[in-house]
């Protein structure tokens, strides 16, 4: 019998899982899922719960509702990777590999910006965790004057559109409570806009402004300070806040740390084509625990496992792996007042305005704020609970399609 490790039964650990158990002999190849808890967390739904739109049941669920037949999982916390001897080792056993699947996901480490922790849950949050998301909703509910500021400490960071939407709901929020004009929004962030791309950028920004949201870009956060309610830069820049929703530093998982297989930030250094680990053999990764340049996103961890799992089968069978993956990324970006926003991307093309993901027919409009791409938002948590989660595939191709994107936008 030969094995197969999972480390993470998150989105892309448990598509992997699914989807391997069909192709794989079941007489021939064990495969182990191994994670630290049972429960599977719907994360893009934690940005819902504190404008009270979903609630901590919509993103619970047993994760063995989604571990395939055949699979066994493994709920015991990793300590340590050797890749020298291919094995796997839990703080209550130790699990051998003849191939190891790497999908450990990221965490946020708010002690990594000093001061942070000092007011942590008091007047500073996060929505990147369930605790912080529910937190969070306690205090919006009674929040009716002062100033929202939203900073994003530095990336990578999970969900590079989460920052700009959980604005523009608080916008909507606010709003539908009759305080708005007594509550100002500011995001404060790093880089030189709104998004990473230049074209959406532009056009998301133009979004926030509308919203009479302000935006403060390239400001590097050197510390927080919990008594004045003010962050301030390495440059002394400073910023005063009522409530501050913040996105720490992003890393990767200790273990990674702990066995050597990370870089500075804990995130396994893979080829960004093949999804195989660099610096180990018969080593894949995906999700939020790559270093790959481009989202980390339930959607790329979708479009990922398209690919690992071709290519850790094509080693099995003694040929080299394809560079099939192009750094897909699809995120539909709530906006409020039942509206959203949809952007289309991978590595080398930018979000563009089109249609997806019916070239000219939609239903969807990327980079327009609609209707029809407020209720694909709204659906998605269905597909990913009954469809993604249970192995199922989508109509969409893994690689990007340009066709129906417009390429100069004026």
């Amino acid at each position: 019998m030969r094995n197969i490790v999972i480390l993470g039964s998150g989105a892309g650990g448990t598509m992997v899982a699914n989807t391997l158990r069909g192709e794989l002999d079941e007489s021939e190849w064990q495969i182990t899922i191994i994670d630290k808890d049972d429960q599977h967390h719907f994360q893009s739904g934690y940005l819902f719960i504190p404008f009270g739109v979903y609630s901590k049941d919509d993103v619970l669920k047993s994760k063995k509702e989604f571990i395939p037949r055949g699979v066994e999982f493994v709920v015991d916390n990793v300590v340590k990777i050797d890749t020298e001897q291919r094995r796997v080792e839990t703080e209550t056993g130790q699990y051998d590999y003849d191939w190891l699947v790497i999908a450990t996901g990221c965490r946020i480490v708010p002690e990594e910006v000093d001061g942070m922790t000092d007011g942590w849950r008091e007047d500073i949050f996060d929505f990147y965790t369930l605790e912080g998301a529910l937190s969070l909703r306690k205090k919006m509910q009674y929040f009716d004057s002062g100033k929202v500021v939203l900073n994003i400490a530095e990336i990578p960071f999970k969900c590079p559109i989460a920052p700009l939407e959980f604005v523009f709901m608080a916008d909507w929020f606010f709003t539908a409570n009759g305080v708005r004009d007594k509550v100002e929004i500011e995001l404060v962030t790093p880089l030189d806009g709104v998004f990473t791309k230049p074209v959406a950028a532009n056009i998301l920004g133009d979004f926030a402004a509308k919203k009479n949201i302000k935006v403060t870009p390239h400001f590097d956060i050197a510390q927080v300070n919990a008594k004045e309610k003010t962050i301030e830069s390495h440059k002394g820049d400073k910023v005063g806040y009522d409530l501050l929703v913040a996105i720490p530093t992003n890393m990767g998982d200790q273990t990674i740390i702990d066995s050597d297989l990370g870089d500075p930030l804990g995130f396994v250094p893979t080829d960004n084509h093949t999804l195989k680990a660099e610096n180990a053999d018969r080593i894949f990764v995906l999700g939020d625990a790559t270093n790959v340049p481009t989202s980390k996103a339930g959607s790329v961890a979708h479009y990922m496992s398209y690919t690992l799992v071709e290519n850790l089968i094509r080693e099995i069978d003694g040929y080299e792996p394809k560079p099939t993956f192009d750094g897909h990324a699809t995120c539909f970006l709530a906006s409020g007042f039942e509206k959203a926003i949809l952007l289309d991307f991978n590595y080398k093309v930018e979000p563009l305005p089109g249609k997806f993901p019916f070239p000219g027919l939609g239903p969807f409009s990327l980079l327009q704020e609609t209707l029809n791409n407020h209720w694909g938002k709204m659906m998605f948590q269905w597909v990913y609970w009954n469809l993604l989660m249970k192995g199922l595939e989508l109509p969409l191709e893994p690689q990007m399609n340009i066709a129906g994107k417009v390429r100069k936008v004026a």
